[in-house]
This record gives structure tokens, sequence and C-alpha cells, in this order.
């Protein structure tokens, strides 16, 4: 790891990060700082991201969670360069033996060779055909898949086969793959999920340090609208006190850029995100920390997070019925659906692998 102390890093070498520490996970409770008399006072470099390369044996994940709306997901990389602070997924690093803090932005899994794994998996006597949800746990469009192109391997497999498919991400890189994307939208087999946090540049850049800017992703919105692929945008998550007014503005927006549903998630804090995101407070939002703290905790039971199926997403309580309300109203309004349009999954089919004879009829 970067570093093996919780207190917050220079901020000059952590520029362009969302971390401002890199403290330990929950499977390294102990930590002892040694100081070793080289205390000099000298430049240090920015922190850059590295890559690693994992040689997956599988890559469809299950799941039997009754508040999602899949069964099935599979993540090309592991960890997320756009440096989210807020992201639920920062605890899974520490599986790894990595730091949910900077870590998890600059230390990446890349997952090469997922396409063809999948082919393989979806080959298999018995398999039965559901929707693969992609960008679950980190966004398989993030800047490294412009080098490794694993999102858009596993793309062109799911294609062959016809196979259903949604995708969650904010990156514009997906625009690469309007080709893919579009003809299988033809045939309802794909629908995107854009997360659109806030509309204020300087907020986004603070709290999504790598992530194309608001407006950049409503342009990407439009494009995908426009060739026939159906968007969804995400409010993901919610702000108490920070973004919190701006979910109005936000469906107007993603309405205007041709989005056609619309889904909203309460920020989440569980298990190391909580210390992270309350530094990023304290260094950011000093003003307003204890007032975002006591509107998660209240939603809560008084508990920074509360993972109870049915709770852990919307939370409870007045303040979370009130931006269900808020956001059902300008749903609504703005003519946005509920939920996605159900993909075909009748179309299902095992394409001819290199060696096969092609049938007579």
């Amino acid at each position: 790891m970067i570093e093996e102390s919780s207190s917050l890093l220079d901020k000059d070498r952590r520029r362009g990060r969302g971390a401002a520490s890199n403290r330990a996970s929950r499977f390294e409770p102990e930590r002892e700082e040694v100081q070793d008399g080289w205390d000099i006072d000298e430049p240090r470099a920015m922190f850059r991201t590295e890559v690693e390369v994992e040689r997956p044996r599988s890559v469809i994940v299950r799941n039997s969670s009754p508040d999602v709306p899949f069964d099935r997901s599979l993540n090309p990389y592991r960890g997320c360069e756009h440096g989210c602070i807020y992201c639920f997924a920062r605890p899974t690093h520490a599986y790894l033996g990595y730091s949910p803090g900077l870590d998890f932005e600059t230390r990446l899994i890349a997952r090469p060779g997922a396409g063809a794994i999948l082919d393989r998996e979806l080959r298999r006597k018995g398999y039965s055909v559901a929707p693969i949800a992609l960008g679950t746990n980190t966004d398989p469009y993030q800047p490294i898949e412009r080098h490794y192109r694993v999102m858009r391997q596993v793309l062109e497999v799911l294609l062959s086969f016809k196979h259903p498919v949604t995708i969650v991400t904010k990156g514009t890189l997906i625009e690469r793959d309007i080709d893919i994307l579009s003809e299988m939208a033809r045939d309802n087999l794909v629908h995107v999920g854009l997360s659109v946090t806030t509309l204020d540049d300087r907020l986004s850049r603070l709290m999504e340090p790598r992530v194309p800017r608001p407006a950049r992703r409503l342009v990407t919105m439009q494009k995908l609208a426009d060739a026939g692929i159906p968007v969804r945008v995400m409010i993901a998550p919610v702000v108490p006190a920070i973004t919190d007014h701006e979910v109005e503005a936000i469906l107007e927006a993603a309405s205007r850029a041709g989005a056609c549903a619309a889904s909203w998630i309460m920020l989440r804090l569980p298990r190391e995100v909580s210390p992270l995101f309350q530094e990023w407070l304290g260094e950011h939002y000093p003003d307003r920390a204890a007032r975002v703290m006591a509107r998660v905790r209240e939603m809560h039971g008084g508990q920074d997070y509360d993972a109870e199926w049915g709770k852990r997403m919307r939370g409870e309580g007045q303040y979370a019925e009130m931006i269900a309300q808020r956001f059902e109203v300008a749903r609504r309004r703005f003519d946005l659906a509920k939920d996605a349009l159900s993909l075909r999954r009748d179309l299902f089919e095992v394409p001819l692998s290199q060696g096969d004879q092609m049938a007579l009829f």
C-alpha cells in the first residue's frame, strides 16, 4: 500500500484523488507508526495509478439480494480510478489486502481475457438466461478501459450470444461502444444507467475527481438516446445537505438529454467508507459536516449505516421519505419511467465456436 497511516496525506501528492488518507482496512486493525529518523523535508511525487493483471477462472458472480434487480453481474476491473469518495464498493479492496482509501483509486486490477471466460461460461449446458449487470461494483468505463478494452471484449461476446445486459457507468468512454450497444438495443437486449450525482462542476470535481464533468455526461446520455439505446438517469447517491437540493434539476436535465427512466439511491457509508467520507467532509465542507452526518444517522437508527435489506438503499424516517416524494413528483413531471423496460431473453443462442461444423439445415 502507498501509506500505512490513517492520517491525512499531503494535498499536493493526492491532487485529483477523492480519498484524503489510506487508512487500514478492517482486516488490519492494528498499525504502528515508527519514526526512523528519515524525516528530511523534501518534495515527493504525486500518487500514480498502478494496474495489476488478474487472470480469473470465472467472471459471472451470482447474488440473491432481494433489493437489487439482478441475480448475476460481471466486473471487468477491481478498484476504480474515478475516485468517488462516496463509493460503497471501496471496502471490497480490503479483500485484496489494499486500503479502501487511496489504494482503491490507485491500485487497480484489470481482468483481460474476461470476454473469453464469459464465452466459455455462457456455453455451459443448463445455463439459464437472465440479464448480466455490468458496473455494479466499479465502473467498467473508468480510464484504464481505454487501454485494456475488457468491456469491449465482454460486449462483443454478449452480442454474439444475443444475451441481455444492463450497464451502470459515469464514463463517457461508453460512446466508443455505441456500435455494439445500438445493435443490441434494436433487439431490446440492453439498457444503460448513467449516474449524475450533481450538476455543479466544482462539487463534482471534489466528490468524484476523475469522472467526466456533469455536462459532458449529459452529452453522452443524448448520444446514447439518439442511437436508440435506452438510458436511465441515476441520482446515486443523494448526499444530504450537499446535493439533495438538485434532485429536480438533475431529472429535468436528464429528461432533456433523452433519458427515458430514472432512479435514486441515498448516500451509503458501509464499513471504511464512513471514516473516509467524514475526512472528506471535514476538509471540504466543515461547516456542514455535523448536519450531513446527523441526517445519515437519522436514517439508519443512529448508525452511520444499516445494511438491512430493504433499508440500505434509501434509509428510513422523515428525511428519506421527503426525498422519495420529491423524486417521485419530479419523475412524473418530466415523464421518466420508474423502471427500465424488461429485456428479452428468448433470443439467446449459442454461436458456433472455432472448429464447430455448421448445420446443413
